[in-house]
């Protein structure tokens, strides 16, 4: 029998992900990270109690703070906006989590993320496709999977199509304490949502009053603080002016928010660093795909051009609004996650 080591946060996601894995024939083991000191595994335990399956709760707040919390806290002071799930998924999910399931003699890892992974007779590979899922497809999160990783992984909900169908089967397996459990926060760390304050009390980041100028240096009024303002922002801004303004961008040395047109909102390009591809031997120059640049956005055309190793200029067919430094650009081609990069900067 193969042994799969299964992420599990308590929810009703990961714990309906482990009765599939049961029903399929896995010996399952859970496991819960604690990510901080408020992290609780007992509905994770209790889950696995009710289903006879071994669970592990291992400590992982250094971890955590070391790769997501002060790589938050970082973007942010150098007026950048980060995505913490995808670095979670990066270095602890598949990371941490991964070197845990080789030491406990597992075949897989599983997650309960709403995605797919196929082998494909296109690329001759197993693959990562997004989720059938309207709505929940997290393949965007996911682009820094290792390619060699691919056929060790499984995502028991990625065929799924709604929600209540993962709530039902809870039920019907009398897991009642889980299945009807809300969606947990976007960033787990933060579950109030205000970012802006978890800054304050948590880094040397502190309101400080700077300029709002246009691109060729008019100022326009005052901000208060960099950190308190998002690339694309038009309200709250405070300032009066002919047509309405938006937030480009940023100049950190000079303590400026940068602001101008709608039309100058929109980009033809920009290039992404930390650049992880997941399909092998894949010609990236000029390749037509479609990009999402962050997990809500539609995706745009764009051909790709390699810069180095490391970095990719992404040229856009039609120009993208508010392409935004610390966030991620994923690579499509169909349903295919051909992989991805952080965003560097615009043009």
């Amino acid at each position: 029998m193969k042994k799969v080591l299964l992420g599990m946060s308590g929810g009703v996601d990961s714990s309906v992900s482990a009765i599939l894995l049961q029903k399929q024939g896995y010996e399952v083991i859970g496991i819960t990270m604690a990510l901080s000191k408020e992290t609780d595994d007992a509905d994770a335990k209790k889950v696995c109690q009710e289903l006879g399956i071994e669970h592990h709760f291992v400590d992982m707040k250094n971890e955590f703070k070391k790769h997501v919390i002060d790589n938050f806290i970082d973007c942010y002071a150098n007026a950048k906006t980060p995505n913490p799930c995808i670095e979670c998924n990066r270095k602890l999910k598949f990371g941490v989590m991964f070197e845990k399931a080789k030491e406990l003699g597992c075949d897989y890892l599983a997650t309960g993320h709403y995605a797919n992974i196929e082998y494909s007779d296109k690329y001759n590979q197993c693959v990562l496709k997004k989720g059938d899922a309207i709505g929940k497809d997290q393949s965007y999160v996911l682009y820094t999977l290792p390619s060699d990783m691919l056929e060790n992984v499984i995502f028991p909900l990625g065929k799924f199509k709604t929600k209540d169908e993962i709530r039902k089967i809870a039920k019907e397996n009398n897991l009642n304490v889980v299945a009807n459990k809300p969606d947990s926060e976007d960033i787990c760390f933060i579950p109030d949502g205000n970012y802006k304050k978890f800054l304050e009390e948590n880094s040397n980041i502190k309101p400080k009053t700077g300029n709002i100028v246009l691109q060729n240096g008019t100022i326009l009024g005052k901000h208060s603080g960099l950190y308190n303002y998002t690339i694309g922002q038009r309200k709250g801004l405070g300032i009066a002016y002919k047509e309405p303004l938006f937030v480009l961008g940023f100049n950190v040395r000079k303590n400026e928010v940068i602001v101008g047109t709608k039309e100058e909102v929109y980009k033809d390009f920009t290039v992404v660093e930390n650049v992880n591809i997941l399909i092998d031997n894949l010609g990236i120059e000029n390749l037509h795909v479609k990009v999402k640049t962050r997990y809500s956005n539609q995706e745009s055309e764009a051909i790709l051009q390699t810069i180095d190793s490391n970095m990719i200029k992404v040229n856009f067919i039609e120009p993208v609004k508010a392409l935004t430094p610390g966030q991620s650009a994923v690579f499509y081609i169909d349903d295919v996650v051909i992989g991805g990069g952080i965003i560097k900067k615009v043009d």
